[in-house]
């Protein structure tokens, strides 16, 4: 049994570095408008075509000691981060919801949320073709998830997208300057649409303490103020993923301290 258990946690790691790799060129491509099944992998220095055997997740990079073997360019370490941090989720979903349907999907959607945290982290954008399909998958999704219903995630998508657009429109109307794209909204509305109306709550408080955070460290070590402000949406990212595995949890528990 023990090693039925280790041979599933092995498999769902490499499993998920595999799925990493495949993210990178997702992160790489779709906000350049490329495509992400042709060409196959390639140096973009070169364009030498990437050997099997340097595509090998993680190993690779640190086989070529970060280098790319034809004409020696650095490969950025984030590659082999986001292959590592993809396999992790992937044995933590298995963790948590063993082999059900559960496991699958909320996999597949972190692996999204990783997409949209690096795009962006680099690009301060998260493209409509990543959300706007995800809205309506996500909603579907949820006729097969135990946890969840329908009218749930119909209240999360409206919640989710409602509550940062008042904000959005409140700023704008305030300030006269633009405070949030609307690709947040849209991310947040997928959200919702997976989460329900909770786990909007919880992913708006979590990514705000954590943004707010890591915003205001920012700006005390770049020393340019508020020019120096973090895009949104790595933190909506982490709220959600924060959620789908300690959420309800937390949320029972302080609901049972409040009743005391």
């Amino acid at each position: 049994m023990f090693m039925s258990h280790s041979i599933f946690i092995f498999s769902f790691f490499i499993f998920g570095l595999c799925i990493g790799s495949f993210l990178n060129v997702c992160i790489y491509r779709l906000p350049i408008g490329k495509s992400i099944a042709f060409p196959p992998s390639h140096c973009p220095e070169c364009r030498k075509a990437i050997r099997i055997y340097d595509n090998i997740p993680v190993l690779g990079w640190l086989l070529l000691k970060g280098r790319c073997r034809d004409c020696g360019s650095p490969i950025s370490p984030r590659y082999p981060v986001v292959e590592f941090l993809t396999g992790l989720f992937a044995v933590f979903t298995y963790l948590k919801f063993g082999l059900t349907v559960n496991t699958g999907v909320y996999f597949i959607f972190i692996a999204v949320l990783i997409v949209v945290t690096f795009i962006d982290i680099d690009h301060r954008i998260i493209p409509d073709k990543i959300t706007l399909p995800g809205i309506p998958l996500a909603f579907i999704a949820t006729f097969f998830l135990p946890n969840i219903t329908w009218q749930n995630s119909l209240f999360g998508i409206l919640a989710g997208g409602g509550s940062l657009l008042l904000v959005a429109v409140g700023y704008s109307y305030f300030t006269g300057k633009e405070g949030m794209g609307g690709g947040d909204i849209k991310l947040l509305a997928m959200i919702g649409a997976l989460c329900g109306w909770q786990g909007v709550i919880f992913t708006i408080f979590t990514g705000s303490v954590v943004g707010s955070v890591a915003g205001i460290a920012a700006m005390r070590r770049s020393g340019e103020g508020m020019k120096s402000a973090l895009p949104f949406g790595p933190f909506l990212s982490a709220g959600a993923i924060g959620y789908i595995f300690w959420g309800p949890e937390i949320i029972h528990w302080y609901l049972s301290t409040m009743g005391r």
